[in-house]
């Protein structure tokens, strides 16, 4: 299998999510231009995700999964004794789709004016209002327990920590939310997440 991933980018989750399950071994991973659409190795990367866009996972037999939500269930079900996903068909496992789908839209989308140069201060401004509304959605489910189900570290986990990473990069500073902060401080420390922001940061 391969990810393909950008440093910083959404992919990070996914990439977290392979070190977690110990699937490192099983998964190479190629940096995509996204300006320019080519990947390190030189292919054009709109033949393999004609969106465009990063994460893409092509599996041994050629099909290509795209969309970071459904690439890290896929990798957590190859590996369920990680704990990474409920199983499927359980009230757990749609709570967890619940929270992917939350983060997705709600938190992942929200961020895109503060990308974007040329958005003016009010069209930032209210995106950043938007995110902290949505940061505070999580706060009862953060109050609970160290993760965003409880106890057990789950794939939401790394996809809320890579979306608050990039209030770094964008001046949103994510002490505003104890909570996000407290969460995001507790997984960075967890061994997967060092790997893949090593391997990132060697691939720029």
């Amino acid at each position: 299998m391969k990810l393909y991933f950008a440093p910083g980018a959404c992919s990070l989750s996914p990439h977290v999510v392979i070190h977690e399950a110990g699937l490192a071994a099983r998964v190479a991973i190629e940096k995509v231009d996204l300006r320019g659409k080519r990947t390190a190795s030189g292919a054009d990367y709109l033949t393999i995700n004609p969106k465009g866009y990063v994460p893409a996972l092509v599996l041994d037999d050629g099909t290509v999964l795209t969309e970071g939500p459904a690439i890290v269930q896929y990798l957590a079900d190859l590996a369920p004794a990680s704990g990474l996903a409920p199983a499927n068909g359980t009230v757990a496992r749609y709570q967890l789709q619940s929270l992917l789908n939350f983060i997705s839209s709600e938190l992942h989308k929200a961020w895109g004016p503060l990308w974007n140069k040329s958005a003016s201060a009010d069209v930032i401004d209210a995106a950043r209002t938007t995110i902290g509304r949505r940061f505070t959605d999580l706060e009862p489910a953060l109050a609970t327990g160290p993760f965003l189900m409880g106890e057990c570290f789950t794939v939401a986990d790394a996809y809320l920590f890579t979306v608050a990473n990039w209030g770094q990069w964008t001046g949103l500073d994510i002490a505003q939310w104890p909570w996000i902060a407290a969460h995001h401080a507790r997984v960075a420390e967890r061994p997967a997440i060092k790997a893949a922001i090593a391997a990132e940061r060697a691939a720029k």
